[in-house]
């Protein structure tokens, strides 16, 4: 499923690496043949060799460090408890939901007054028709494989199976009372997410010399690292995910098509694993 909870535990079962990679090799594809690989730094005309402020330096310590950390330390707090209520699920959800977005204003307030332009974060595009297309029909594919790739991990055993099955017990919904606010986190989290890794997190790093691929692989890294309460396994598949949506940002050069994507991945999540996951799941 796609800042899991950016703040800890995000719902967020993610696809196995090998989903991934005949799209990643597409949209790296096109982008080389549209020519639109450094769009990001062409956005404003500006000189992007500029010195990192400091205050950058501090979201990038909090997406590489304090959210991966804190991540880790509340799923083990979890999984050591028996699984949630419902009124504890959405107290969960409403308290996630408000911390995406308290990040999201707090890093765009700096992004904004440092100078970042709302085209290089990603939030300006000219292809509407093209930009809404790409989205519903990339959060149909990914979804698709999301499905699929939780129907085989229910027939499986084995340690990664198994952390799956106790992170759905715990954080996935198995009520219909409890799917609403969850599809609200997922949207939350396709919104907020990719604002600050696909956004701010690849304008940040086009400003100064990082070349554009280095920019793709080192947020996918921490679009990872935020999924380290997933396991190694988690860690890898999500940063594959967040190149394919880097690749995709620089062809697109909008955050649309990636939020609509990650929050269909995300919600057919919520939906397929207590499903597949849960013997006990009441959602179809």
């Amino acid at each position: 499923m796609a800042v899991s909870f950016t703040e800890s535990v995000k719902p967020h079962l993610a696809l196995l690496p090998t989903d991934y990679n005949d799209a990643a090799d597409f949209l790296l594809g096109t982008a080389w043949k549209l020519g639109r690989a450094d769009n990001l730094r062409k956005a404003t005309g500006k000189c992007s060799d500029r010195a990192m402020p400091w205050d950058f330096w501090l979201i990038f310590l909090l997406l590489g460090v304090v959210i991966p950390w804190r991540g880790r330390a509340r799923l083990r707090r979890l999984l050591a408890k028996p699984p949630l209520g419902t009124l504890e699920k959405l107290v969960l959800y409403a308290s996630t939901i408000a911390f995406q977005w308290i990040a999201l204003a707090a890093v765009a307030w700096r992004a904004l007054g440092r100078g970042l332009t709302p085209a290089e974060l990603g939030l300006e595009h000219q292809r509407t028709g093209e930009i809404i297309v790409a989205g519903l029909v990339g959060a149909a594919a990914l979804g698709s494989f999301q499905w699929f790739n939780l129907r085989r991990l229910g027939r499986m055993a084995g340690p990664t199976p198994d952390r799956m099955r106790k992170l759905a017990e715990r954080i996935l919904p198995t009520k219909t009372v409890e799917l609403l606010p969850y599809c609200a986190l997922a949207v939350t989290a396709g919104v907020c997410e990719e604002f600050l890794y696909r956004g701010f997190a690849m304008a940040a790093l086009q400003r100064t010399a990082v070349p554009v691929w280095l920019v793709v692989i080192l947020t996918a890294a921490l679009f990872g690292l935020a999924h380290a309460y997933q396991g190694r396994s988690g860690i890898m598949a999500t940063g594959l995910m967040g190149i394919l949506f880097g690749l995709a940002r620089l062809v697109f050069g909008s955050l649309a098509p990636m939020m609509l994507w990650h929050a269909g991945v995300d919600i057919v999540a919520g939906i397929a694993g207590p499903r597949f996951l849960l013997s006990t799941g009441e959602c179809a």
